[in-house]
Order: structure tokens, then sequence, then C-alpha cells
């Protein structure tokens, strides 16, 4: 039992929570590509993304996973972006430090998402027994590859304060 939840329904739980922070992501990946801001899902994509590291370190194991490790270092990058964003209110360069840290956060969602898709997805783990196999890191290099140009992407793109007409 985990938070009074049998491990299924916890597991659930933590899988309805983990999509919809990678759904919210994307959605706000999608408009810091876009130079737009979206204040509500970036809130959702935030907590849920917060919630999924969280109650990724809750189920019961006896040894470091890569799940943990993934978990252990989405955290950090989480508090930068919640700093950057809601402290700092991304002011001079805490704008591009958000920037990275909340694309950072989603492909974090995005590495956790390819590799439960080669342990549940049969034809996929047909590939990748074992998660070393060349499907699995070529699956994880091409997705680190798409989040860097993303991220650069992201990075020019999102000025949130160039529509301001200074007075």
């Amino acid at each position: 039992m985990i938070l009074g939840l049998s491990l299924q329904t916890f597991t659930i739980l933590h899988v309805a929570i983990s999509v919809l922070g990678l759904v919210s992501g994307f959605v706000v990946l999608a408009a810091l590509l876009g130079n737009t801001s979206k204040p509500g899902w970036t809130a959702v994509f935030l907590v849920t993304t917060v919630l999924t590291t969280v109650t990724g370190f809750m189920f019961p194991t006896t040894a470091l996973t890569p799940a943990l490790v993934t978990g252990l270092i989405s955290s950090p990058i989480l508090a930068v972006a919640l700093f950057a964003l809601y402290i700092k209110k991304l002011d001079g360069s805490w704008r591009w430090i958000y920037v990275v840290a909340a694309v950072g956060a989603l492909y974090f969602n995005v590495v956790a998402l390819i590799a439960q898709a080669f342990l549940k997805v049969p034809a996929l783990k047909a590939l990748a027994p074992t998660g070393g196999e060349p499907p699995f890191l070529i699956a994880q290099v091409i997705g680190l590859v798409i989040f860097l140009v993303l991220g650069a992407l992201a990075v020019r793109r999102f000025r949130p304060y160039d529509h301001l007409v200074m007075t």
C-alpha cells in the first residue's frame, strides 16, 4: 500500500499524472516556440511534473533504478524552472534559464515515456529486451536530439516582454 492505495491503483494514479504532465508539457513547449504564454497550462505542467517525480520516488524498491536517477536529475531542474518563473518572473537571464529548465523537465518525462514503452509494448520489448540494445539507445538519442533542437528554438523564440511598448 502506498498512500492508502494498492500498488496497482497507485501505479494508475502515477501514470495518469504523468500523462497529464506530458500533454500539458507539449502545450507549454508549443507556446514557448510560438512566443506565447499559457499560465494555466504552465502551472498544470509544472505541478504534474513535480507530482510525477514525487510519486515516482514512492514506489517500493531496494536498488537505485534508472527511474530514480531520472527523478533525481529532474528534481533540481524543476526547482530551477519554478524559481525562474514564479520568483524571478523571467527577468533578464531567468527567461532563458526557465525555458531550458522547462524543456529539460519535459525531456526527462519523455525519457521515462520511451523507457516505459520499451518495457510495456511487446513489439518494442522484443527489439530491446534489456533496454541496452541499439533500438532503445537510438530512440533515446533521437529524443535527445529533438529536444536539443526544440529547446534551442524555444530559447531563441520565447521573448515574453518583446510585445510590451516601453514609454
